[in-house]
């Protein structure tokens, strides 16, 4: 299964997130025109906050050891938790079973969007991916494609490295999570806002070549 999720809060044409996630999905499913795709537009269909019932919930299924999540419900002592475990259930089932995921992460602020992090607060519930009895990750041979876009470059080269918090953010997570590092996959696409930034002008030819490299990788990817 492939589960392609957006994050943009621009839903129009002009995102590139969202432009280079559906090339890639595009050509997976013409590569896998059998296998299961689901999308989920985390702006169009916004992930609930938690609220202070999950990680009560959450520090009694720890307790508790190895708790898959058939056996989560059994643990729930109030409609409060009920309902957090409600709204978790789904996003760790339709994680779980996707052999690889393609992710939408535009750069705001020089992190991940809110509606992103409200996901992964969400479907990093304590032993959601673990087995149960030998503790290992659900996800370890999930591939993960990180899609990132930034209005201005952060490369070794630039001096801006240090600003990149989506790159390393995502990869402790994914790997906190169990992705086997060879499976994640982070391809950005830098200089996008240089049509309207004055400061970007004469970066022209830099973005469109991180933009043609960007697809370029991406392209190979879904075809692999």
């Amino acid at each position: 299964m492939l589960l392609h999720i957006d994050s943009s809060a621009d839903a129009t044409a002009d995102s590139v997130t969202r432009r280079l996630t559906a090339a890639f999905a595009r050509t997976w499913r013409e590569r896998h025109p059998a296998a299961e795709y689901r999308h989920r537009d985390l702006t169009a269909v916004p992930v609930p906050l938690l609220t202070a019932a999950y990680p009560t919930l959450g520090r009694r299924v720890e307790r508790a050891g190895l708790v898959p999540p058939a056996k989560v419900p059994a643990l729930v002592e109030s409609p409060a938790e009920a309902r957090e475990w409600e709204l978790t259930l789904p996003l760790v089932t339709e994680l779980a079973a996707a052999h690889t995921v393609v992710l939408g992460v535009p750069m705001y602020n020089f992190a991940p969007p809110a509606a992103l992090k409200a996901w992964i607060d969400r479907v990093t519930f304590p032993g959601a991916f673990a087995h149960p009895d030998t503790g290992e990750s659900l996800l370890a041979d999930t591939r993960v494609v990180a899609v990132m876009a930034r209005g201005g470059a952060y490369g070794p080269e630039t001096g801006r490295e240090s600003l990149d918090f989506q790159t390393p953010y995502l990869r402790a997570w994914w790997g906190r999570l169990g992705v086997r590092p060879e499976h994640f996959h982070p391809v950005a696409a830098e200089l996008t806002r240089v049509d309207v930034l004055p400061y970007l002008a004469g970066l022209e030819e830099a973005a469109a070549g991180s933009l043609a490299e960007a697809r370029a990788a991406l392209a190979a990817l879904a075809a692999g």
